[in-house]
């Protein structure tokens, strides 16, 4: 209530009585000095003008709200543990992680990471874990809540020649998930060669709900330019492993469901939220691991081209001018694709990748986040403009985990979960 005088309360009315006499008596005073200065005796003079009222002031404006604080720092805890090598991890419809381990075994993780149960799989054709195999990736089907219960893996497989990356697929059921049913290999690469390194391996849907697997070329180098090998290659299959509609033609005696080629071992694969393009992040030599995207016919080089230099070559400065793959111009392009970008001159080894949309980190949106085994960090890369250029990149928690990461992917929670790679690995949950 605003505090003014109430008129009808007596002590009121008595000094507004007071008011009006005090208003009168000086009234007729005014009116008799008006007439003795007229000079005749008339009363000819204009009334004295009433006094202006005085200005209402402004009303006092609202004060500020208090500025905004600045976020919560991102911080990196244990959200699961007791794991042995684990390579991939995939989130099931009910908030569950599938993930794999190296030396076979598929683990399922409870949604709030207290536990972990052992899902049984036959790998057709077996699997070498050797050196870098073993069980690498895995997907989950796109359908897979609208009643198409499959999940994807990728493995090393052993055969004739020696070995190479193949995927499988078998049925799960979130009821009773002990074993992957119906197992079937959909896709092996050829030709098997010797050797334990550069699988590649990772899967990722593609918005048409086509399967992109990335293939490294075994430690061989030049086969990653026949277009008859699969060796250092992007292919593209269908769920069931036949060929889609809309592959690109490399020429007579290509492999089946080439996609792009001249790559060195690309262990980083994610889908980009808005283009649908695929994007991979691949191990260069000594330096030169790049982060590219693999558009269909696209040739990224390898082994002809790369900013890294061969292992025992001496590089001077920042640069590795002084001994890239190539020629000291050290460009790809215009023969080759050129990278978005590179690391030099060391290598950070980047493992698996994700683009970032959830709401947790929204300073975060449309970041490309990417495991790095070498610097052991997870990297944060700003994508901008319609070219994708990457125009900043900075290391994410680095002291905070402080071991190899293998993979990272996001969480329905907005949080991302990254796997460490070590016989005691870990998921840690990156959340504020």
């Amino acid at each position: 209530m605003d505090e003014t005088v109430n008129p009808y309360e007596p002590s009121a009315r008595r000094s507004a009585l007071r008011t009006l006499w005090l208003f009168a008596v000086v009234g007729a005073a005014g009116a008799i000095a008006a007439g003795g200065c007229g000079g005749d005796g008339a009363s000819s003079a204009a009334p004295a003008p009433a006094t202006p009222a005085a200005p209402t002031p402004p009303s006092p404006s609202p004060a500020p709200p208090p500025p905004a604080g600045a976020p919560a720092p991102a911080s990196a805890s244990t959200f699961a543990s007791g794991l042995d090598s684990p390579w991939g991890l995939a989130f099931l419809p009910d908030g569950r992680i599938l993930v794999t381990q190296k030396g076979g075994q598929l683990r399922l993780v409870s949604a709030n990471g207290a536990s972990a149960s052992t899902v049984a799989v036959a790998l057709p054709g077996g699997v070498d874990a050797s050196g870098q195999g073993g069980l690498l990736d895995v997907a989950i089907d796109p359908d897979f809540a609208n009643g198409a219960p499959w999940v994807y893996l990728s493995y090393s497989q052993p055969g004739t020649g020696g070995t190479g990356t193949a995927v499988m697929r078998g049925q799960l059921s979130l009821a009773n998930p002990t074993a992957l049913t119906s197992p079937v290999q959909i896709f092996q690469q050829l030709p098997k060669v010797g050797g334990n390194g550069h699988y590649g391996s990772r899967l990722v849907f593609a918005s048409d709900k086509t399967l992109f697997v990335t293939l490294g070329e075994r430690q061989q180098g030049s086969p990653a330019q026949d277009v008859a090998s699969h060796l250092g290659k992007v292919v593209r299959i269908n769920r069931d492993g036949s060929t889609p509609a809309g592959n690109p033609s490399f020429g007579p005696g290509q492999a089946t469901n080439l996609w792009s080629m001249g790559h060195r071992n690309p262990q980083g694969a994610a889908l980009h939220p808005t283009t649908g393009e695929l994007w991979v992040a691949e191990h260069g030599p000594q330096g030169g691991d790049e982060i590219n995207i693999a558009r269909a016919g696209n040739n990224f080089g390898w082994p002809n081209v790369s900013y890294g230099c061969n292992y025992g070559d001496t590089y001077a400065g920042n640069d590795n001018s002084s001994c890239r793959i190539g020629g000291n111009a050290g460009v790809h392009g215009p023969t080759y694709v050129e990278p978005l970008t590179y690391w030099v001159p060391v290598s950070i080894a980047p493992a698996g990748m994700t683009f970032y949309t959830g709401a947790m980190f929204p300073e975060w949106q449309g970041s490309l986040f990417m495991a790095s085994l070498a610097g052991q960090a997870l990297w944060r890369m700003t994508v901008s403009g319609a070219n994708n250029a990457i125009t900043a990149r900075e290391k994410v928690l680095e002291s905070s985990i402080a071991e190899r990461i293998r993979a990272v992917a996001q969480g329905p929670d907005g949080a991302l979960y990254v796997i460490t790679d070590n016989s005691s690995g870990r998921i840690i949950r990156v959340a504020r």
